[in-house]
């Protein structure tokens, strides 16, 4: 097992859900973070709880990662403690309706896109060169089992997921040669925001997706999102899948009902 005390572990999407639980696993393990998301008010309030309960460091960063120039920016002007960079979490991703392809939004499309295959693309170039150029690291995407099987209404969001999926393999091409790894982890239900994004605030719908059989939490992916990151240095967990007991497929579950 590798440990993570002291290193940085930067992780997108930082402010809630699987973002802010996987700052909560890797600062256990005493990983200094880089929380970066939009909403800066969270980010300083989870910052300021990890430095307290667990003695690490915190640097923010208000960023919105479709915006490559204010990726780019941001990475460069990082202070010296935090340069070298050990693990890359791309967390930040979302969900936007459950429309037919002839009736999708087109806003809703560009949203995920550029969320969800352009902003990992503009994280990971501006992270990989200096974890090239000191020959360790680790990026770690967080897909979905919507970019294994596709679902009704799913369309372009399991678009964008096999996207993240097919990009991890290739980048696993591209790092050969290399101690930098990449690993993918695909969750099937996680209750987190997401429901509520992809529903454009509708609370009471988005709940609904929940009740049917216990889901995932976020700290059930950040668990498994921690485990690849600590294999010891030969080992590259490359694709790590993980699903409710109750959700045998992204369309397939056993409606058990939550009490």
């Amino acid at each position: 097992m590798t440990s993570l005390k002291d290193t940085v572990a930067f992780v997108t999407g930082a402010s809630s859900g699987i973002g802010a639980a996987c700052a909560e696993a890797f600062a256990r393990a005493g990983s200094h973070l880089i929380l970066a998301a939009r909403r800066r008010e969270r980010l300083a309030d989870l910052a300021e709880r990890l430095a307290a309960e667990h003695g690490v460091r915190c640097h923010t960063l208000g960023l919105d990662v479709r915006d490559r120039d204010a990726v780019n920016a941001a990475v460069a002007a990082l202070p010296p403690a935090w340069q070298a960079i050990d693990v890359l979490v791309n967390n930040a991703g979302l969900s936007r309706g459950l429309d037919k392809v002839q009736t999708g939004d087109d806003a809703d499309w560009n949203e995920m896109i550029d969320t969800n295959i352009k902003g990992l693309l503009w994280m990971s170039r501006a992270v990989l060169p200096g974890m090239i150029a000191r020959d360790r690291g680790h990026v770690i995407n967080i897909g979905s089992i919507a970019g294994r099987q596709v679902y009704p209404g799913g369309n372009v969001y399991c678009a964008t997921k096999y996207a993240v999926r097919a990009l991890s393999q290739g980048l696993r091409l591209d790092l050969l040669g290399t101690r930098v790894r990449c690993s993918t982890v695909d969750p099937g239900m996680v209750e987190t925001e997401f429901s509520e994004v992809r529903f454009h605030g509708d609370n009471e719908r988005a709940a609904q997706v929940y009740r049917q059989f216990p889901p995932l939490s976020a700290a059930d992916v950040a668990d498994a999102v921690l485990y690849c990151a600590t294999r010891p240095p030969h080992v590259a967990i490359a694709e790590l899948v993980i699903m409710p007991q109750d959700q045998a497929a992204a369309y397939a579950s056993f409606p058990r009902g939550v009490d």
